[in-house]
C-alpha cells in the first residue's frame, strides 16, 4: 500500500539536495539539486531544479510529466527540432521514446512525476 504524501509549499520552494553536474552537459554548468517525494519507492516524482547550461536527451525509457515553477529554459524535440520556450506556470510531457535538448537560460525549477 502506498502512504499519503503532503509536501508543504515552503518545502517546494526550499533548498534541494545539490545532486552535482547535470550528466552530459555539454554547455554552462548546470548544476542540479533534487527533492523526492516517494516514501516506500512506489511514487515517483519530486522537484528538480537546473542552473543554466545545456544538454541532449538520449530516448526516454520512461514519460515525465512536470510543471514548471520558475525559471525558463528552451526544449527542443529531437525529432522535429521544433523548439519551445519553457516557464513558470507551463506543463510538460516527455513521453517514453522522446528524445531532444534543454537549454536552460535561467535556473529552473520544477516538480516532476514519471510513470
Amino acid at each position: 500500500m502506498s502512504t499519503y504524501v503532503h509536501i508543504p509549499s515552503i518545502t517546494i520552494t526550499g533548498e534541494l539536495e545539490p545532486a552535482g553536474q547535470r550528466p552530459g552537459a555539454d554547455s554552462g554548468d548546470p548544476q542540479l539539486g533534487i527533492l523526492r517525494f516517494d516514501t516506500d519507492g512506489a511514487v515517483r516524482a519530486g522537484v528538480w531544479e537546473s542552473a543554466p547550461g545545456g544538454w541532449p536527451v538520449a530516448p526516454r525509457e520512461d514519460t515525465e510529466t512536470c510543471y514548471i515553477l520558475s525559471g525558463r529554459a528552451t526544449v527542443t524535440d529531437g525529432a522535429t527540432g521544433q523548439t519551445f520556450e519553457v516557464s513558470a506556470g507551463d506543463v510538460i510531457v516527455q513521453p517514453e521514446g522522446w528524445s531532444g535538448r534543454w537549454d536552460v537560460h535561467e535556473t529552473i525549477r520544477k516538480v516532476w512525476s514519471l510513470r
